[in-house]
Order: C-alpha cells, then sequence, then structure tokens
C-alpha cells in the first residue's frame, strides 16, 4: 500500500514526464522535487495563500528545480481527482516560466487558475 506521500509524489512525476518533451536539451537536467512546505514567509503580516509551488533557476553547481509543496497542495484540492488536477496546473506554470512560454503552450488542458 502506498502512502500519501508516495501518491503525491508519484503525482509530481508524472506531471514532469509529460512535459519532458518540452524541455529539450537546455532544460533536460531540471529536477522535480516535492518539500512539504514553503519556505518560512519574510512577511508574516501579509494575508497571501502560501505558495503551491516555485521554480529556483539554475545556480552554482544546481541544475534548474521545480519544488511542488505538499500540505499547501492537499489544502487547495477537493479530492484525489482534483489534486491530481492542481499538481498538473502547478508543474505546467513552473515549467512554462522555466521556458518562458505560457502555460496553454504546453498543457492546453491545464487550469489557468492554479
Amino acid at each position: 500500500m502506498t502512502t500519501r506521500r508516495e501518491r503525491f509524489d508519484d503525482l509530481v512525476l508524472d506531471a514532469a514526464d509529460r512535459l519532458r518533451p518540452h524541455l529539450g536539451n537546455r532544460y533536460a537536467g531540471t529536477e522535480f522535487a516535492v518539500q512539504e512546505v514553503p519556505p518560512t514567509d519574510p512577511a508574516p503580516w501579509e494575508d497571501q495563500a502560501p505558495p503551491l509551488g516555485r521554480l529556483l533557476r539554475a545556480g552554482a553547481g544546481r541544475t534548474d528545480r521545480v519544488v511542488l509543496y505538499r500540505r499547501p497542495v492537499e489544502a487547495r484540492a477537493l479530492d484525489a481527482d482534483d489534486l491530481a488536477v492542481i499538481v498538473r496546473g502547478v508543474v505546467t506554470q513552473q515549467v512554462a516560466a522555466l521556458l518562458g512560454v505560457p502555460p496553454e503552450e504546453l498543457d492546453p488542458e491545464a487550469d489557468p487558475d492554479v
């Protein structure tokens, strides 16, 4: 039996695999990762929803990385199907930001409101 965390990881990997053909050689080394929660907000007094994901650009000794924050994503999902849609949308948005293209160019079915 798989855990909730493992199922989430699988959703992220599935979404990443769908977009790998778009990454080409330049971004082939892009990593996809899951963290439980986003880093501490530097301005906690602001009333903002926590981010669902983040793109970390390549730096010294590091490749580009797309990170999804499991707990905020799960908190937004109504059920397992909704969770899959949200994960797919967040991964698509972050890869689109990496490539500098609109998300719908990568996945016309992705939810733009994620």
